[in-house]
């Protein structure tokens, strides 16, 4: 059974949603970790593993990796841009069994990893694609909420009734 894997270049998705440029201008840590939570909502519906990159210019130091959410988030080394990173993931979780998805609008970076066997979701269809999972999550929300039941007791509708009305203080 074949496994997908999502790199993510992260701070080219954080410019390229609206949402996240609007956090980006007063808090770029919470454009990441709104970035972040979205993926998480993304791996949980899909059941893809995802790793979002990031570039060490905007955080410097070495490299640093943590798991938020089931999510892999990665910043670079001091001098290593997130593309470089990305395409050395590339290479690294390649394999007959890995279908690897690269999200990311630089399209010199989608032509690499396009010609490692990777394909490339552009930062807008990436969007596009919470947007179903978005629907997704609130479909399995109602339906959970549709097939609870109000009462752990089973009540006739007279009984329920009645109680409804003592909860709301009525007589």
């Amino acid at each position: 059974m074949k496994k997908d894997v999502l790199l993510v270049d992260g701070y080219n998705v954080i410019g390229a949603w609206p949402e996240l440029q609007e956090l980006k201008k007063d808090d770029l840590a919470q454009a990441r970790d709104r970035l972040i939570e979205r993926m998480a909502e993304f791996q949980a519906t899909k059941g893809w593993r995802v790793i979002i990159v990031f570039d060490a210019h905007l955080v410097p130091g070495i490299e640093k990796r943590k798991k938020q959410y089931r999510v892999e988030v990665v910043f670079t080394r001091e001098n290593e841009t997130a593309d470089e990173r990305i395409e050395k993931l590339v290479s690294e979780l390649s394999n007959r069994l890995t279908q690897i998805h690269v999200a990311t609008s630089d399209l010199v970076e989608q032509w690499v990893v396009f010609a490692q066997g990777a394909l490339r979701i552009s930062a807008r269809e990436l969007e596009i694609a919470m947007k179903e999972v978005d629907y997704l999550i609130a479909r399995k929300v109602r339906n959970s909420r549709e097939e609870r039941p109000l009462s752990k007791i089973p009540l006739s509708e007279e009984v329920a009734k009645a109680f409804e009305k003592m909860r709301r203080g009525e007589q």
